[in-house]
């Protein structure tokens, strides 16, 4: 049996997020990115999902830390927000730029 050493440079792919690998949660994200605050029908649209697949990734990014869900009321109608974090705004950036580095644009 062989032991393989560690590679001294290890390819990027390592340092990708896996929550952020799914395009649904990348795309969630990415709008976040660009807007700051959107509400649960904004991303809806943007991200072109029905509620309950929406909700669904939403659950796993909020588990994560990395987006805040809040709930509000507009008169008697509940408003859900959603809003990136710093630590998923911190996820984002190095997810990008390990991307831009795989693909050979590390300057970004």
């Amino acid at each position: 049996m062989t032991v393989t050493e560690p590679h001294p440079h290890p390819h990027p792919r390592h340092r990708l997020d896996d929550l952020l690998q799914n395009p649904v949660r990348f795309s969630i994200v990415a709008a976040l990115d660009r807007a700051g605050t959107l509400s649960f029908k904004e991303v809806r649209d943007a991200v072109e999902i029905t509620d309950s697949a929406l909700s669904k990734q939403v659950s796993s990014l909020e588990t994560a830390g990395y987006l805040k869900v809040g709930k509000s009321f507009a008169g008697k109608m509940p408003r859900t927000s959603l809003t990136l974090t710093r630590e998923g705004r911190t996820a984002w950036r190095t997810h990008l730029t390990t991307l831009r580095e795989i693909a050979g644009d590390a300057a970004g």
